[in-house]
């Protein structure tokens, strides 16, 4: 779907017209639920992000802007929904677990590890400019090619991977290879 059609598609949603959503929904589904999938690695969970993806998306008909890659916009918001949902599962593991340690239970350490080093990630990736973030997450999580990822976002592909190389230089300095 072209960037007029998806801009057409999210004007008449704004207006009320579930159709646009269908249309929406039928041109992306597989797009979201790939990048949805490749964080949640779940099929259940991954099915269930994508749904909750398409209500969202009616939800934030009236705050959409055109004009500024509406793959990206997508993708941007299907990655921090699957990355929420892990969040919570993960605080919901851990809070079952608080308190109840013993030698067979060490492994929940682990757990806990795994949460503080998405933590540091999280703040690897806030030092990052938003384009640049933009550009890691299409690229890691998208699985996009620098070409795509130009087309998408309007530049030049030197300025793509130009960005994506600061940002992987940057991410390095944080400890995250």
């Amino acid at each position: 779907m072209e960037e007029k059609q998806f801009s057409a598609c999210m004007e008449r949603m704004k207006l009320g017209d579930k159709n646009a959503l269908h249309e929406i929904y039928e041109a992306y589904v597989g797009y979201i639920y790939s990048i949805v999938y490749q964080i949640a690695a779940n099929r259940e969970d991954a099915e269930d992000v994508t749904s909750e993806f398409f209500i969202k998306l009616w939800r934030l008909a009236d705050t959409y802007h055109g004009g500024n890659g509406h793959r990206a916009w997508m993708a941007s918001i299907a990655r921090n929904m699957a990355i929420d949902l892990l969040r919570k599962t993960k605080r919901e593991v851990l809070a079952e677990d608080f308190g109840d340690y013993s030698e067979e239970n060490a492994s929940k350490e682990c757990i806990e590890q795994q949460v503080i080093s998405d933590m540091n990630l999280r703040q690897a990736l806030d030092t990052l400019k938003p384009n640049e973030r933009e550009i890691v997450n299409l690229k890691i999580m998208g699985d996009m090619t620098f070409q795509q990822i130009a087309d998408i976002l309007k530049l030049p592909l030197g300025t793509v991977t130009w960005r994506y190389q600061n940002a992987v230089k940057k991410l390095r300095r944080c400890g995250y290879e």
